[in-house]
């Protein structure tokens, strides 16, 4: 795959930039590439191009914004392997998960082609009243303007998709902000979409800090802002945008419920596959256990039992499963938060830069392992009374993004389909399951808003009247 020119992705060009930043490999802490950094003035540079062709774009017939679709989804495929390692350098995430995530991000872009034919309206009938005899009212989906676009780093290429990706589909010029760790693969993929779209200005890039966040967030001349992160990030941007629309895929602390009829190795092999993919920097990632008394024992047993199977070590060898977290003031916090949650440990401790996988028993409320977002290779374990007692404590949490219940009964996972204050409830698989064609997102503290193709298009476009007299 050919390098990117320097710069940033602004306008019809690149612009040069005065500052650069060293992007590190977490693993090991060494110079991975270099990434330019934008400022404030460049974001706002980057708004006034995106209004100068948002009504250019909003007219490129839907032919043409499918077939833009489904090449980039191509070339992604053609260069999938180089993508892949260089997610592995810039997030420090296991080769495994890498790949996972270019696999997804072909599908979100080829799911996106799919939804520009299916962006219609429907007639409405407006003679039920007498004032409307004779008229003729239709109603159609109109692109909501420009959109910005703030993705995290724990999946740059894939959340950037979910951004970029509905609102070319949509007919809205995006300007996209990586993450300041995790920047370069979200800059190939930019440059890739630039090289084969009708109006380069349609896609931009902006990097940077909060500062240069603010100038695209609160400028008024945007659409709409879809915003993937931390609560207090996303609250702020939603108070400091209003009244610009803002969607928000916030953080969590995923729920997985062990009820008495449940298989007890598929449901320890969950929380293993779960809790541990990414080096637990995912957000609907596992992290809080709730295991009915009567199995409690023999489930935790067969959990640690296993928990060594879990491999860690460098992340681009295709076996590890856990290795360093994005840099070492996460990997701090996080053995911080282990310490202070007074739990019983088992497994954990610091190898090298890698955060060794950890159970915490019995964790008690009121502590940040419990009541947070951990994003790190740690899950708690809790013995409660009954699935009553366990569908309290997951409706407890601030937070209600995915949870997941293992079970046998019918009864009971649709009692989890009714109860549960979640954006997705999983039964009998992980609650970090995604197709990413499925409508995502969550209630309370994470967020506001649906991803998935289908339902970003939806976001992203607003409904225009029509009222005809013939």
């Amino acid at each position: 795959m050919p390098e990117y020119p320097d710069g940033l992705p602004i306008g019809g060009g690149w612009v040069s930039t005065v500052d650069s930043e060293e992007i590190v490999f977490p693993y090991d802490g060494s110079v991975v590439g270099l990434a330019p950094v934008g400022t404030p003035e460049l974001a706002t540079r980057a708004v006034d191009e995106a209004v100068a062709v948002a009504r250019e774009v909003a007219s490129l017939p839907s032919r043409v914004r499918r077939s833009l679709l489904n090449d980039v989804a191509a070339a992604i495929r053609a260069h999938r392997e180089e993508f892949e390692n260089r997610l592995v350098l810039e997030t420090g995430k296991p080769l495994v998960d890498c790949r996972v995530e270019v696999a997804r991000t072909i599908v979100t872009w080829e799911a996106a082609a799919e939804e520009v034919s299916r962006l219609h309206g429907e007639t409405v009938p407006l003679d039920l009243l007498p004032s409307g005899d004779g008229l003729v009212g239709f109603w159609k989906r109109k692109p909501i303007g420009v959109v910005v676009g703030i993705a995290g780093f724990n999946y740059p290429l894939l959340l950037a998709s979910h951004k970029i990706a509905p609102a070319i589909a949509a007919g809205c010029p995006v300007i996209v902000k990586p993450a300041p760790q995790t920047p370069m693969a979200t800059l190939w993929l930019v440059h890739l979409v630039r090289s084969v779209a009708p109006v380069a200005a349609m896609v931009q890039l902006v990097t940077g800090d909060a500062a240069v966040g603010a100038a695209l967030t609160t400028d008024r001349r945007i659409g709409a802002v879809s915003f993937t992160g931390s609560a207090a990030v996303g609250h702020r941007i939603a108070r400091d945008a209003a009244p610009t629309k803002t969607l928000l895929e916030l953080g969590s602390n995923a729920a997985l419920v062990v009820a008495e009829d449940a298989d007890l190795e598929a449901a320890a092999d969950a929380v293993l596959r779960g809790g541990f993919y990414a080096s637990g920097q995912a957000c609907i990632s596992v992290q809080r256990v709730l295991v009915v008394a009567s199995v409690a024992e023999e489930f935790t047993d067969r959990l640690l039992a296993r928990l060594d199977e879990v491999v860690i070590g460098d992340p681009r060898d295709e076996k590890t499963r856990v290795s360093a977290l994005i840099d070492p003031a996460s990997t701090d916090r996080v053995a911080a938060w282990i310490e202070k949650s007074g739990a019983r440990q088992v497994g954990g401790g610091v190898d090298g830069t890698v955060l060794r996988p950890t159970v915490l028993l019995d964790v008690p409320d009121g502590v940040e392992a419990w009541d947070e977002e951990i994003f790190g290779p740690v899950v708690c374990v809790r013995t409660v009374s009954d699935v009553d007692e366990a569908f309290a404590a997951v409706n407890a949490s601030r937070y209600g993004l995915h949870a997941s219940v293992y079970s046998k009964s019918l009864k009971t996972a649709f009692r989890a389909l009714d109860e549960l204050e979640v954006g997705g409830v999983v039964v009998n698989e992980v609650p970090g399951f995604r197709s990413d064609t499925m409508p995502y997102g969550g209630v309370k503290d994470s967020g506001i808003g649906r991803e998935g193709p289908r339902f970003a298009v939806e976001e992203l476009t607003v409904t225009r009247m029509a009222v005809l007299r013939p």
